[in-house]
C-alpha cells in the first residue's frame, strides 16, 4: 500500500500516523521526491482501513500495490534510485561501465587491466575471488588473496572494486570490497540476500539462469526488506534451447524492468553470448534499450586465461567499444 502525502504535511501528524501504522504492524518508507512525498507500507496490509486512510487531512491518495515486490516497486519510488560507488554512479540518466577479467590471476595482470580500463572510461573495476564453477576440476579462484590483488589494484588506479560472494561465510572477506556481487547461482539463496539486506554496501544481484523478471525483482526485496537500498540489477543471459550462444540476453528485460522498478539496471553481454566478438553489438544494444550501465569481461592475455577467456575483449577491443558506447548511449538517452 501506497501514500501519497499532502504538501507540507504537519510533522507531528506524519509521526503520529506512523506510530499508529507500528501498533498495526506495518512498518513504513518515506520518499521525499521532487514533486511529492510517498509513504509505503511494508507488511500485512489487509487490515488498514483504505477510507480511513483517505479521510486524514495529510494523506491526499491511497493505493493497494498489487505485485509483492514493494519497496523495489516504482509506485512505491516514483524517482530512479542512483546508486552511488565511491565517485561513480549507476542510474539517473548516466551510463557506467563495469570492466575487468572473469577471475583474478595475479597482481601484475589485475593491475595492468585495471588501468587499461579506467584509462578507456571504466567506471568500475570487476574481478573474480571466487569462482563457482560446473565442473569441480576447474579453477575455484584465488579466493581471500584474489581479495587481496583486487584491493592492491584500486589502490593503484582508484577504481571501486566489484568481486562476487557465494556464501554467507565469506562476507567479513569483502568489508573493504565497494559492491558485492550475487552471481546467478546464488539469485535465490535467501539467507545470503537477508544477510546483505543487513549491509548498507551496494549489492548487484545477477539475474537466475531460469529465473523470471519477477523474481529477480522479488531478490531484490529480499535486499531491500533488511534495509539495503542500494541495489544493482543485472540481466545476463537467459538458458533457452538456443545453443550458438551461451545464453541468450533478453534485452527486452531492460525495458520492462525501468517501467517496473526504480531500480538501476546493467547488461551482462560477455556471459550472455560466451563469444568475444558478439560483445560490442549487445553492448551497444543494451545502451539503445536503455540500460543503466555494462559488466564486461576483459583481459589482457584472453587466449590463456584461466576462466573464460573466449568471451572476454582484450584492452584494445575494450577501448574501441567504450568510444563507440557513449555516442549510442547520447543518442538512446533522448528517446526514454
Amino acid at each position: 500500500m501506497v501514500l501519497v502525502l499532502r504538501d507540507r504535511a504537519d510533522a507531528d501528524q506524519v509521526d503520529y500516523l506512523k506510530a499508529w501504522l507500528k501498533t498495526m504492524g506495518v512498518e513504513t518508507r518515506a520518499v521525499v521526491g521532487n514533486e511529492q512525498t510517498i509513504m509505503g507500507l511494508i507488511g500485512d496490509t489487509s487490515r488498514i482501513d483504505m477510507e480511513l486512510l483517505q479521510s486524514l487531512d495529510i494523506v491526499e491518495s491511497v493505493r493497494r500495490i498489487q505485485e509483492p515486490y514493494k519497496s523495489a516497486n516504482r509506485k512505491f519510488h516514483p524517482d530512479d534510485t542512483v546508486v552511488r560507488v565511491g565517485d561513480a554512479s549507476i542510474g539517473g540518466g548516466g551510463f557506467a561501465i563495469i570492466a575487468g577479467p572473469c577471475s583474478v590471476e595475479t597482481e601484475a595482470q589485475v593491475v595492468a587491466i585495471a588501468r587499461a580500463v579506467k584509462d578507456a572510461g571504466a567506471a568500475m573495476l570487476r574481478g573474480g575471488a571466487f569462482k563457482p564453477r560446473t565442473s569441480p576440476y576447474a579453477f575455484q579462484g584465488l579466493r581471500a588473496e584474489g581479495i587481496e590483488l583486487l584491493l592492491k589494484a584500486k589502490e593503484e588506479t582508484g577504481l571501486p572494486v566489484v568481486s562476487e560472494v557465494m556464501d554467507i561465510s565469506q562476507l567479513p572477506l569483502f568489508e573493504h570490497v565497494d559492491v558485492i556481487q550475487v552471481g546467478a547461482r546464488n539469485m535465490q539463496n535467501f539467507e545470503l540476500l537477508k544477510e546483505l539486506g543487513q549491509l548498507r554496501k551496494p549489492v548487484l544481484i545477477k539475474r537466475g539462469l531460469a529465473n523470471t523478471l519477477q523474481e529477480l525483482l522479488m531478490s531484490a526485496e529480499y535486499v531491500m526488506a533488511g534495509g539495503n537500498p542500494n541495489i544493482i540489477l543485472c540481466e545476463r543471459g537467459i538458458r533457452t534451447f538456443e545453443t550458438e550462444t551461451r545464453n541468450t540476453l533478453d534485452l527486452s528485460a531492460v525495458p520492462v524492468l525501468r517501467e517496473k522498478t526504480h531500480l538501476p539496471v546493467i547488461v551482462d553481454p560477455s556471459h550472455a553470448t560466451g563469444v568475444a566478438r558478439w560483445v560490442p553489438a549487445l553492448s551497444l544494444a543494451a545502451a539503445a534499450v536503455g540500460a543503466d550501465g555494462l559488466i564486461v569481461e576483459v583481459h589482457n592475455d584472453p587466449k590463456h586465461a584461466l576462466c573464460d577467456g573466449a568471451q572476454s575483449l582484450t584492452p584494445e577491443m575494450f577501448s574501441k567499444l567504450a568510444e563507440r558506447l557513449r555516442g549510442v548511449h547520447a543518442v538512446g538517452a533522448r528517446s526514454f
